[in-house]
């Protein structure tokens, strides 16, 4: 029973976080009639933010990719365990496992959520 507890609460966060993760609200368009040309140093400033933006949402797509891989890769493992245990022995590593599995899958939560 714990098993399908820990493979549903595993499914909701690999499926249904996803999904709420890329919802965006979309900044506001700044008005042109107010807006002032920018200067070079501005311009500088706002190409290397945007330049740092987009390497740090690279960084954390790679490292959500690789959490996902290891996830699924305990997933697997922890249901070899449960395979292997019998119906009235639960091994200390069957829980250890779920534990980790339940501790990444946070993990990968919070990171599909962003910086804010």
């Amino acid at each position: 029973m714990r098993f399908i507890l820990v493979v549903w609460i595993l499914s909701l966060y690999l499926f249904a976080v996803p999904a709420l993760a890329q919802r965006t609200n979309p900044a506001p368009p700044i008005p042109s009639s107010q807006t002032e040309p920018m200067t070079d140093e501005e311009q500088a400033r706002a190409r290397i933010t945007n330049e740092m933006a987009k390497k740090a949402a690279k960084e954390r797509v790679a490292a959500l990719k690789n959490d996902t891989d290891r996830l699924l890769r305990l997933s697997v493992e922890l249901k070899h365990f449960v395979d292997k245990s019998d119906e009235n022995v639960l091994s200390v590593d069957v829980i250890k496992k779920a534990e980790e599995i339940e501790k990444l899958a946070r993990s990968v939560k919070d990171k599909m959520k962003g910086p804010n």
